[in-house]
């Protein structure tokens, strides 16, 4: 059940303690008795809804071998196609991050579902790379708007379940989006529009059903002050933020390596040019994060995160090594490996911050997590798709990614240990 948060920045109730829902649900279900989701059915919906997300934001990663192909583009231009989306979710985060604090959660969302929608849109009907871009960017304002209050929501809805959710909806999304998309392209018409089509539909249904929520937080002022962006943690969060940091940029820029060039990658192993299988990459890669989350959503925030750690390192030295001898295999299952280091390692750090926070802090927190989260997304696999094109070709590239992975993997484990020396709990 949500924290009864009608009293900002005291902390509040959980609507179990104080045995029934939070006032803002208790006056929406007064409002209109009959009309309104159910805690769990809310937290199912909003749920689904960052999977549409994700699954948008990937849906496009078969389909750039197919403009590449028709518009004649290098890898530079896939990246950077691929990182605008990341630049524009962290303005997002940075501006509107904390707005669903202060206008509720409900408004923001159907903001972003709405602007989402606008981006297919353009996805849709894109004739170049121009128009690719103007989509992509939009994209990720959508995301930006709407994440942090979908993901606050959920930790409103019921905490224990929110985090998992949050965590598992990512990889989810990021495993459907991307194969769905490449079986369309594969053996469907219209590849390069069919995809973004369904995704249409499936937005508009569930922004009817966030009509049907209940607000989980109640109007404030400060709203126009939220606005301006900040990197601003509270004090009872920034150690454990600190230690996070590491492991959630390392992750990211994983998924990000993946995304991006994973299907060039797997082309180069396999000698096929069949899309299926860069969707396939990308699935098992979230379907073993995924797999992780679930597995682990009742283990100690600590021991997921050591999991996470210990998942990466291992998952990437396995890739890096199948890629130089040829091994595709063997490259298939350090994917495997990598994902559940991809799955632990994220639900790691965000159950290593949230106990941390107070009902009022959730979605600028949370957006925070984003904005680290995305910079790895990105930054790095523009820099990467730079340096195939310009210093020697993708498998070098790779080698030195995942090196550089590795590393940030073990700067999160050095300081877990040290915050665990100073008598910290990490969860």
């Amino acid at each position: 059940m949500p924290a009864d948060i009608t009293s900002r920045g005291k902390g509040g109730v959980s609507g179990t303690e104080a045995g029934g829902p939070p006032a803002a649900q208790r006056a929406a279900g007064a409002a209109r008795p009959g009309r309104r989701l159910k805690p769990g059915s809310a937290l199912f919906l909003l749920a689904s809804i960052a999977v549409s997300f994700i699954a948008a934001s990937s849906a496009p990663t078969p389909l750039y071998a197919v403009y590449q192909a028709q518009w004649h583009f290098s890898a530079i231009t896939t990246t950077v196609v691929f990182g605008v989306y990341a630049i524009a979710v962290l303005v997002a985060l940075l501006v509107l991050g904390r707005l669903s604090d202060y206008l509720g959660r409900r408004p923001i969302i159907l903001s972003g579902v709405i602007v989402q929608i606008a981006a297919l849109v353009v996805l849709s009907t894109a004739h170049g790379v121009p128009e690719l871009l103007v989509g992509r960017i939009v994209q990720g304002l959508a995301a930006g708007i709407a994440l942090g209050a979908i993901g606050a929501g959920m930790l409103d809805i019921d905490r224990l379940r929110g985090t998992t959710l949050n965590a598992v909806s990512m990889g989810l999304g990021t495993a459907t989006g991307a194969m769905v998309s490449s079986l369309f392209v594969q053996y469907l018409p219209l590849p390069t529009h069919l995809i973004y089509i369904v995704l249409i539909a499936v937005l508009a249904v569930q922004a009817v059903g966030v009509l049907f929520t209940s607000e989980t937080v109640e109007r404030a002022r400060g709203a126009a002050h939220s606005l301006v962006p900040e990197i601003k943690l509270p004090r009872s969060v920034r150690g454990a933020m600190l230690a996070s940091a590491p492991v959630l940029f390392a992750a990211w820029a994983l998924a990000g390596f993946f995304l991006a060039l994973g299907p060039v990658l797997v082309g180069i192993l396999t000698g096929s040019q069949s899309v299926v299988y860069g969707g396939l990459v990308v699935l098992v890669f979230a379907g073993a994060a995924c797999a992780a989350v679930m597995s682990l959503q009742k283990a100690e925030g600590r021991k997921v995160m050591l999991i996470g750690i210990t998942a990466l390192v291992v998952g990437v030295a396995l890739t890096v090594l199948s890629v130089q001898i040829g091994a595709t295999a063997l490259f298939f299952v350090g994917i495997v490996v990598a994902g559940i280091g991809f799955g632990s390692g994220f639900q790691g750090g965000i159950r290593t911050v949230v106990p941390y926070v107070q009902p009022h802090e959730r979605a600028g927190v949370l957006s925070i997590i984003y904005v680290v989260s995305y910079l790895g997304f990105g930054l790095p696999a523009v820099i990467a798709g730079y340096f195939v094109v310009h210093s020697g070709g993708l498998i070098p590239v790779e080698r030195i990614y995942g090196f550089a992975v590795i590393a940030l993997a073990l700067l999160a484990l050095i300081g877990l240990v040290r915050r665990r020396s100073r008598g910290t709990q990490a969860a």
